[in-house]
Formats: structure tokens, C-alpha cells, sequence
């Protein structure tokens, strides 16, 4: 009978551990649920953006998406710092009031100067808007002659000022030999870092081919811009492709008509920035905007798996393009860091057109060199 009730008590014992043990268990689980809950509850911390010409077109569209999350993530905090020229300070406070009454969430804080030091001070990313706009009557070494003057100022002053892992963005026509002239008086910003829009143009690609075969933008991808940011800027279709019923199908092969390709859809993409104002008496500040936001976007989040966009990027010599140019690539990113888009087919038609616009490109900073000079 002991023997009977010792046997009753061990194995009471045995199962009353078990439920110990399942209790612990539970509660370590649920302390580690609400751990990660806490961590993804956490706020991160803001990055500080400067935008140059703020107070301008493009910048007043730029920056309150920057604000709402458009550029960096509906989850990322932000602290905005605006820069503009002295007679533009009072319109310049204005935009600083619209966005303190718009209370966005995410905006942290925000300066709004004349004063190019203190514009840059700590900045993570650099939207480089402001610039010197070529007027009737101008010739395009006078263009330069402003623009090499205004960048070398605000390069220094990043230079000296920025976050040591400052990634610049320039926007500001012309905008690939603004970033090489940025890049020469800002030695100590890694070449990576600094790039120009062509994003732009390549949007507007995206959207002529899905207005063509009347499908969603989303479902168009991997067109490219070769080049310059201008008129001789090359669109290339040839290795993008549209996702119809569940297949990924080539565009050129989808609209089936090459001279429409090879001619008006190019010089649409080429010459839309000049419609647009001739249709609406103002520049593209909306669409600008809004491509300087998918650029730094993808630049910092990523883009898409088997998906690549168009960065004026500094040339290694891919593709035959001569390295140190700031030159129109597909690229990839990933981490922060972007890489251009390696062993795509060349015909020779497009071959044509990447060496134009590239010597448009030697052309432009040998002149910003006579100016420098």
C-alpha cells in the first residue's frame, strides 16, 4: 500500500513539473511576442533630407511627399531641410508654414535658410533642385558658367557639412554635368553616392508603352534610358516586357510596330518635358517630384527581384560609354548601393544612339571644364 501511494505521489509530482514547464514556457513565449511587437512599435530614427530650390516648382511639389513618406517609407521619419536664394527667403518661409499646418506624422522637424551651411548640416540625402535655368537669348556655356558656380558652393558645402554617407540626388538641368561638377568639388562623397534623374524619362516611358497597349503601368518594366538627360536621351524597349495573363511577354514583340519604336515613341520621351510646358505654360514639377521620390526609394529600399530602373550613375566604362561621365544605366539596388545592369544585347541601332548622347556628355563637361577654368 506505501509502495502504491509513493508510486501515486512521484507520478503526480512528474505531471505537476510537466505543467510547470509548459507554464513557463508560455509565459517566456508571450514576453517574447511582446518584445518583437515592442521593437516593431519602435520609432526609427528620422533622416535628414535637404531639398535645394524649395521654395521653386518642383520643390514645392517635392517636399511634402517626402513628408507623407513617398520617398523613404510610411514608416520612416523625417527631418526636411530647405534651401533657396535670398529673394525667394519670404516664399521659402511660406512653404515652411504650409508644412507645419499640414502635420504630417512623419515630419520630425524642418529648416528653411538661405544659408548654404547650415542647409546641409548633417544631411543623409541631398535633393539638388535648385539650379540655373537657361533663359531665351542665353548660349549654353552662360547656362554652365551659373550652374558651375552654384554647384561648386553647394558641393563644398556638403563637402564639409553632410553626413559622411550622404547620397545626392541632382535634378537641376543639365542635370548629368551638374552632378560631375558636384562630384569634382566634393572629393570625399563617394562616387556611388552622387547621381542624376533620369527616372523621369524613364517613367515616361513606362507610360507611353502602357497607354499603347492600354495595360496598367504596373505591369510594364525594364525599359531604359541611355544617357543624357536631354533631348538625345535614347529609350530603349528592347529588353522590356509587359506581364499579361500571368506571362511576361516582350514589348517590342506585344505592339508589333518597330517604326513607331524606332521614331515617335522616342522623340515623345525625348521631347515631353517640352509639351508639357508648351500644354500648361510651367514646367513638369508634379511628375519631376514624384520620380526624384521612386529614385531615392528604390536607391535605399531596393528595387523589385528581376526588375531594374534608369540612374544617371557615375561610368565605369560599361557598355562602352567612357568612365567619368555621369551617364543614363539600367541599375539594380540593393542595400543602398546600386549596380548597373551587365551583358544586355546592343544592335546596333541602339549602339548609335548610346554614342551620341554619350558624346553630348563629353561635350558638356569639357565646356564645364572651360568654365571652370
Amino acid at each position: 500500500m506505501e509502495l502504491e501511494m509513493l508510486a501515486w505521489d512521484t507520478e503526480n509530482y512528474t505531471f505537476l513539473k510537466k505543467i510547470l514547464l509548459v507554464l513557463l514556457c508560455v509565459i517566456l513565449f508571450w514576453k517574447i511576442v511582446r518584445y518583437m511587437f515592442s521593437l516593431l512599435k519602435e520609432e526609427k530614427e528620422p533622416i535628414t533630407v535637404l531639398v535645394t530650390g524649395a521654395a521653386g516648382q518642383i520643390g514645392y511639389a517635392l517636399v511634402p511627399m517626402i513628408a507623407r513618406g513617398a520617398m523613404l517609407g510610411p514608416d520612416q521619419p523625417v527631418i526636411l531641410h530647405m534651401l533657396d536664394i535670398e529673394p525667394a527667403a519670404e516664399s521659402l518661409k511660406g512653404v515652411k508654414m504650409e508644412l507645419v499646418d499640414a502635420a504630417f506624422p512623419l515630419l520630425k522637424g524642418v529648416v528653411a535658410t538661405t544659408d548654404v551651411v547650415e542647409a546641409c548640416k548633417d544631411v543623409n540625402i541631398a535633393v539638388m533642385v535648385g539650379g540655373f535655368p537657361r533663359k531665351e537669348g542665353m548660349e549654353r556655356k552662360d547656362v554652365m558658367s551659373k550652374n558651375v558656380s552654384i554647384y561648386k558652393a553647394q558641393a563644398s558645402a556638403l563637402e564639409k557639412h553632410a553626413a559622411a554617407d550622404c547620397k545626392v540626388l541632382v535634378v537641376a538641368n543639365p542635370a548629368n554635368t551638374n552632378a560631375l561638377i558636384l562630384k569634382e568639388f566634393a572629393p570625399s562623397i563617394p562616387d556611388k553616392n552622387i547621381t542624376c534623374l533620369t527616372r523621369l524619362d524613364h517613367n515616361r516611358a513606362l507610360g507611353q508603352i502602357s497607354e499603347r497597349l492600354n495595360v496598367q503601368v504596373s505591369d510594364v518594366k525594364n525599359v531604359i534610358i541611355w544617357g543624357n538627360h536631354s533631348s538625345t536621351q535614347y529609350p530603349d524597349v528592347n529588353h522590356a516586357t509587359v506581364t499579361a495573363n500571368g506571362a511576361q511577354k516582350p514589348v517590342r514583340e506585344l505592339i508589333g510596330d518597330d517604326n513607331w519604336l524606332n521614331n515617335e515613341f522616342i522623340a515623345t520621351v525625348q521631347q515631353r518635358g517640352a509639351a508639357i510646358i508648351k500644354a500648361r505654360k510651367l514646367s513638369s514639377a508634379l511628375s519631376a517630384a514624384s520620380s526624384a521620390c521612386d529614385h531615392i526609394h528604390d536607391w535605399v529600399v531596393g528595387t523589385p527581384k528581376d526588375t531594374w530602373v534608369s540612374m544617371g550613375v557615375y561610368s565605369d566604362g560599361s557598355y562602352g560609354v567612357q568612365a567619368g561621365l555621369i551617364y543614363s544605366f539600367p541599375v539594380t539596388c540593393e542595400k543602398g548601393d546600386w549596380t548597373i545592369v551587365q551583358n544586355l544585347k546592343i544592335d546596333e541601332f541602339s549602339r548609335d544612339k548610346m554614342d551620341k548622347t554619350a558624346q553630348e556628355l563629353v561635350e558638356e563637361k569639357a565646356l564645364a571644364k572651360s568654365c571652370l577654368d
